[in-house]
């Protein structure tokens, strides 16, 4: 029901499919659980007549249910605009809840003016997707006007209103631009009313949407309405590099996550001493290398040594104030704190759970195959080897020992003969042979491969 608001545009849900209620593509984008809804209201108890409806992007109103018409989360409504005309929205809270959102955006009742209409009919919903079709080919052709004017911005989304007769261009750019040229020619395309809004990078990455270096969807698109200022001291107190790539999110401003844990790191510098650049000893100047906040350890190092030193933020604040009376210690590592070695990581048994196999995984299959076939293979010519370091013939020998007839053994002649030959003798001369030598010739060849082994020239021991 809330994937039409989402920042694609009357999507839907690209994760569950459970009809906008998950939190993938925006569906979800900056709603309000009521966590009391299930909850009986008292007898005398005098509903809250004032709602609010999300639209496309993070864009919110509230609005009056002057008829105290059922209205559910999820529900698209049809409700008044301040320059005529009606839009179309989903319900995103309803009840006290309303109430406390309007106290928290410092807001007053009196300032509600705008009225809700009716439920959304099916007409009224084929009309608002019919309007949010237009949405993808509007801003690209509008961008086209923009590049051919040579106008110094960045058009980043379009909104149609639910009655197709406005459309809200929103756009980003460093100072101020004159656009007058660019609506009027967007109106003569498109034959409806022009609203310009500018809004920030941030805004901009808010409705877009997108997916941040930690993997997660953006704060500013799921969660975030208030955006604080960030300053690059946020990361100075909590030891992170200086580096412009890294700190900054989707939009290139500093990212928001920055003052998320900046009172931890403030509670825990309390403890820390300042003005700790070096400490005098006898051995020599010890400077500071690296401050472990949360550990509370403060590293230092001698010139000319690579070792660093560990120490207790206790004993440095001894250290420093010896060396405001002028007194120095003999040697820093005498007073170096034991570190524990890190602990070895556990292997776990589903480690290969998330693709970490051998890139030759595949092949030890085939590779056991293979051994299987050529088991018999490798055995013979580790016996090969075996005899030929005895002083035996090889395979290779034993098949020329076959090939000449004048060095086989008599017994194997009637094999030969079994070989076709064009010299062989006809058939009347082989009848007039002796009845062994046809017996012989019946079965030589079984006869042979049972005295295959026994007719092998033994080695000479």
């Amino acid at each position: 029901m809330g994937c039409g608001s989402c920042s694609t545009g009357g999507c839907t849900p690209a994760g569950c499919k459970s009809n906008g209620t998950c939190l993938t593509n925006g569906c979800s984008k900056l709603d309000v659980y009521d966590w009391l809804s299930h909850m009986d209201m008292p007898t005398n108890y005098k509903p809250f007549n004032v709602v609010e409806v999300k639209f496309k992007g993070s864009r919110k109103d509230f609005y009056i249910n002057h008829e105290n018409v059922y209205l559910e989360m999820g529900e698209l409504v049809v409700v008044e605009t301040a320059t005529g005309g009606y839009d179309i929205g989903h319900i995103s809270l309803t009840g006290e809840l309303v109430r406390m959102q309007i106290k928290k955006k410092h807001l007053k009742l009196e300032d509600i003016v705008k009225k809700i209409i009716r439920k959304a009919t099916p007409a009224d919903a084929d009309k608002w997707k019919a309007a949010k079709d237009l949405e993808w080919e509007t801003m690209h052709k509008a961008r086209t006007l923009a590049l051919s004017l040579g106008l110094s911005m960045k058009l980043s989304d379009v909104d149609y209103q639910g009655d197709k007769t406005k459309a809200t261009f929103y756009y980003t750019a460093e100072g101020r631009v004159d656009f007058r040229e660019l609506i009027k020619k967007m109106a003569e395309s498109f034959r409806i009313r022009i609203e310009m809004r500018q809004i920030g990078m941030r805004q901009e990455a808010s409705r877009l949407g997108g997916l941040g270096s930690c993997g997660r969807e953006l704060c500013c698109s799921t969660w975030l309405t208030d955006f604080k200022t960030v300053s690059t001291s946020a990361a100075r107190y909590q030891n992170l590099s200086l580096n412009t790539l890294k700190l900054a999110g989707q939009c290139g401003k500093l990212k928001c996550c920055l003052n998320y844990e900046l009172d931890t790191y403030m509670d825990a510098l309390r403890d820390i001493p300042d003005d700790v650049d070096k400490l005098e000893t006898i051995k020599g100047m010890a400077r500071l290398q690296k401050t472990d906040i949360f550990k509370k350890l403060m590293w230092f190092s001698y010139p000319n040594e690579e070792s660093w030193i560990p120490l207790d933020i206790k004993r440095v604040r001894e250290i420093q104030q010896m060396n405001k009376q002028g007194e120095k210690p003999e040697d820093l590592k005498d007073e170096a704190v034991e570190i524990e070695p890190a602990a070895v990581a556990k292997i776990l048994d589903y480690e290969n759970v998330v693709g970490q196999d051998s890139i030759t995984r595949l092949d030890e299959k085939s590779n056991k195959k293979k051994k299987k076939r050529g088991g018999k293979n490798r055995n013979r010519q580790e016996n090969n080897g075996a005899q030929a370091q005895a002083g035996g013939p090889s395979e290779r020998d034993r098949d020329v020992v076959k090939a000449k007839p004048q060095d086989a053994p008599a017994r194997q002649q009637p094999n030969k003969q079994q070989q076709p030959n064009k010299q062989q003798p006809a058939a009347a001369d082989q009848q007039n042979k002796p009845a062994d030598q046809q017996s012989k010739k019946a079965h030589g060849p079984r006869h042979f491969r049972r005295n295959r082994n026994n007719n092998r020239p033994k080695s000479n021991e």
